[in-house]
């Protein structure tokens, strides 16, 4: 492994999945502005991610369709017959 190249910030940031709200605590180098409470009563930067190992359809073996900021809608409306 190449000396140097590394990031050496890591910190403990949360993770919250907004399509379902679950949480983790891991360690990250992105950066956020925002915190939040996390369980053991230490304030984090939290980062926010639509889908996630909780919520994806791979993971969960579910067939569930996830509809980030109305993208199916907007394929139906474009692409529908005109009657």
């Amino acid at each position: 492994m190449k000396q140097g190249i590394h990031p050496e910030s890591y910190r403990f940031v949360v993770f919250k999945d907004m399509s379902n709200g679950t949480s983790f605590l891991s360690k990250s180098t992105a950066q956020t502005k925002e915190t939040i409470q996390w369980e053991d009563g230490k304030e984090y930067p939290v980062i926010k991610l639509e889908i996630s190992n909780t919520s994806h359809p791979f993971y969960t073996g579910k067939n569930v369709l996830v509809d980030t900021a109305g993208r199916i809608d907007k394929f139906k409306k474009r692409y529908a017959k005109k009657d």
